[in-house]
């Protein structure tokens, strides 16, 4: 199987820690480990001529850097940013002009997995039913443990075998009174975001319920491998719209073209600054505290220090967010943490704030 480890993204819900310069998943932030080297590490056993990596054009040089065992012509660069549904895209028939058929799994470098085991075995079987069902996609949902919308929703049907399920529908963060109430139902599993399907029924997809921009795809694969390879992928990718491959393709497949799998991994998304401490800390009321600080009745908060020269101390807080970089210092409330990406789109509209992006 070959696996497409997606690494794009600039990581602006984790601001000011992550930078366009440095985002997210490059920094060392587990163990002395960024979320991009434990992405390639825990599916190594694959071997690294399997694994490819989607991400920028500019961030191509980082991640040879981070990544030297990865065969350098795996690391695919994508020249704009366009979401998810035209990496996804791209990445795929960038695969089949190599002349490789066969399944695909889709996994993202800003990930963290505690049960590593059970993260390769959930891997392993859904590339065994894609491999019996090359006309079906399959998704890889976890038992809700709370009314999340901050992620998809996953509705499974009749039971198959012991953990894979018949699919019905999809919900993609849905508004808070709908997911109360289908996490009360019980018969829907949160969307992990990994999907394994064969890499030509991936590629139907895309012609099925995306037809502009399949063609646009197409086109894109006729030039590969040749002299115009660079001017064709430099001017129509950036033409694709820019949409999330769920909202693309997973929310139009129908009940007939999926399946469910469900693992039983501990996995987290860190990407906001509260988010990552909750990946971290056992209990809620914890908090996650790095650098030269001082913390004294605080609670469930994230107090970071990125100036060893620079002491930062915080009294009698409770679900905040204080970071201090070399440029920046935030304080905020953790039920704000999610509108960070909406104060940098106005940074990036201010010359006297863009140095900070």
């Amino acid at each position: 199987m070959k696996l497409i480890i997606f690494a794009g993204g600039s990581g602006t819900r984790l601001w000011p820690l992550s930078r366009k310069a440095l985002p997210k998943q490059f920094i060392k932030m587990f163990n002395g480990k960024s979320t991009i080297e434990l992405a390639v590490n825990r599916v190594k056993n694959f071997g690294y001529e399997n694994i490819s990596i989607g991400t920028l054009q500019e961030y191509v040089p980082l991640t040879k850097k981070y990544l030297p065992k990865i065969p350098p012509k795996n690391i695919v660069g994508e020249p704009a940013l366009r979401n998810l549904a035209p990496a996804v895209g791209y990445n795929l028939v960038k695969l089949r002009s190599t002349g490789y058929r066969g399944p695909v799994a889709i996994l993202w470098a800003d990930h963290l997995i505690k049960d590593e085991k059970v993260f390769m075995d959930t891997l392993k079987e859904a590339e065994k039913m894609a491999i019996e069902n090359p006309d079906k996609i399959i998704f890889v949902g976890k038992k809700a443990r709370f009314a999340n919308n901050n992620v998809g929703w996953i509705n499974f049907g009749k039971k198959i075998s012991k953990n894979v399920y018949e699919y019905k529908d999809w919900v993609y963060k849905p508004e808070t009174s709908l997911c109360e109430k289908i996490f009360k139902s019980g018969d829907w599993f949160w969307n992990t975001g990994y999907f394994i399907m064969d890499l030509g029924f991936g590629i139907h997809l895309y012609e099925k319920y995306q037809p502009e921009m399949y063609k646009t795809l197409c086109k894109i694969e006729k030039s590969l491998g040749t002299k115009n390879e660079k001017n064709t992928v430099e001017k129509l990718y950036p033409t694709m719209e820019k949409i999330h491959f769920d909202n693309a393709i997973a929310m139009s497949v129908k009940s007939n073209e999926a399946l469910v799998i469900e693992t039983k991994m501990e996995w987290s998304d860190p990407g906001t600054l509260y988010a990552l401490k909750e990946a971290i800390v056992e209990k809620e009321k914890d908090n996650y505290t790095k650098g030269n600080i001082v913390v004294k009745d605080v609670e469930d908060s994230v107090v970071i220090n990125e100036e060893k020269s620079k002491l930062l101390v915080a009294m009698g807080i409770k679900g905040m967010a204080v970071v201090n970089t070399n440029d920046v210092a935030l304080v905020i409330p953790k039920e704000k943490v999610k509108d960070i990406s909406e104060l940098l789109a106005d940074f990036g509209k201010d010359s006297k704030y863009r140095k900070y992006l």
